[in-house]
């Protein structure tokens, strides 16, 4: 049985399918962004171990295709046992070693990527500080102690936290944030509309909207706006039942315990030990047309830690990397006045670049050692 099974995984009948199959699935998960979007397809397709289907009218899931992970894991599991079964001690194998090693570093770091990279915007306008980039798609219920002059302690709840609701206690919170109702996706309207619902707050903080969830967004321009009615409990009693959306950006002050806070739904901040000044952002356009000839920030970076202070040009194809972190020119402000810059993390950023040296060697080495070999035997005649 077990000679059976070593043998599947290390057959190249495996390889040559499994290869069709990760083929297949880049072609039908590219169409399929068409209609799902970017996000939503790399998570159905790429970024999953099955791929579902369903159909429109129902809820019901069945599973159709194997996902990008199942053939990654796969294809990863067939290299090594066909290289522990083939292989065999001899300098003319090096070549083959460093062939697959490439290869498996290359599958590996796709995976470190997607597990741990991160993408956020950083938007300023001229004349703005900040030290801080924001998620472009995720939210989070901010807590805010403003209490100190000089500083804010601030506590702050995930999205996938609210929507599993309950209780959710904090040390530096004297109150219970308590999740009555969470949707992940909603519309707000300031009048009785079909279709939505009074939201019932207690309190005269917004009060007078009426909401109603929505489907997932999948689309690239558009993404999920979370509202949560949230009912506050301290040792004293009820606080109140509050509305908290990302439609309302204004955040809720607060007095309670003789402490002050804000409270608001704000997009999931990357926060930096340094910060990022915009002194100016320009859109340069050719003589006597609209066509754009150039996008560029000129940021002043500043780390007191370490006393770095200097400005920096980014522009497209020449980003600002530091602290780990890639600032890309991505886009700006309609008035010319504010800047967009992508940041990414991306702490295996490497490995493709050591996987194509080491493949790239593995060829020369392999070739040459044939080569060689060959030369040798022609003089010899």
């Amino acid at each position: 049985m077990l000679d059976r099974l070593y043998d599947f995984f290390s057959s190249l009948k495996l390889t040559v399918a499994l290869l069709a199959l990760g083929l297949v699935l880049v072609f039908v998960g590219t169409v399929a962004q068409v209609n799902l979007g970017l996000y939503k397809a790399q998570n159905d397709f790429f970024r999953s171990f099955i791929v579902y289907w369903g159909p429109a009218w129902s809820s019901l899931r069945i599973p159709v295709f194997p996902g990008g992970y199942t053939i990654g894991w796969l294809l990863l599991m067939n290299l090594f046992a066909a290289h522990f079964r083939h292989y065999r001690p001899g300098q003319k194998k090096y070549g083959i070693i460093l062939i697959h090693f490439g290869v498996v570093l290359l599958l590996v770091g796709q995976l470190l990527t997607d597990m741990f990279s991160t993408e956020s915007l950083l938007h300023l306008r001229n004349g703005d500080t900040k030290n801080y980039s924001e998620a472009s798609r995720e939210f989070e219920l901010a807590i805010v102690d403003t209490t100190a002059a000089d500083s804010n302690q601030v506590v702050v709840i995930s999205t996938h936290r609210l929507r599993k609701g309950g209780d959710i206690q904090h040390p530096a919170l004297p109150f219970t944030v308590r999740v009555k109702t969470f949707f992940a996706n909603s519309s707000l309207v300031q009048t009785a509309t079909p279709g939505y619902q009074a939201v019932p707050t207690t309190t005269a903080f917004r009060t007078g909207l009426w909401w109603r969830e929505l489907p997932h967004e999948t689309e690239m321009e558009k993404r999920d706006m979370p509202s949560a009615l949230v009912e506050l409990h301290s040792a004293q009693g009820t606080v109140g039942t509050f509305l908290f959306s990302a439609f309302l950006t204004k955040p809720h002050a607060m007095t309670h315990a003789g402490r002050t806070y804000q409270l608001v739904v704000r997009q999931v901040r990357f926060y930096k030990p340094f910060s990022i000044h915009l002194v100016e952002f320009r859109h340069d356009r050719y003589p006597g047309t609209e066509i754009p000839k150039n996008f560029s920030s000129r940021v002043r970076l500043q780390r007191p830690d370490t006393g770095e202070d200097r400005e920096v040009l980014i522009f497209m194809n020449n980003p600002l990397r530091y602290d780990g972190e890639t600032y890309y020119q991505a886009s700006f402000d309609t008035d010319d006045q504010g800047t967009v810059l992508q940041v990414v993390r991306n702490p295996s950023w490497l490995t493709p670049y050591f996987s194509c040296v080491l493949v790239g060697l593995g060829l020369i080495v392999q070739f040459t050692s044939h080569l060689v070999g060959f030369a040798r035997k022609r003089s010899k005649v």
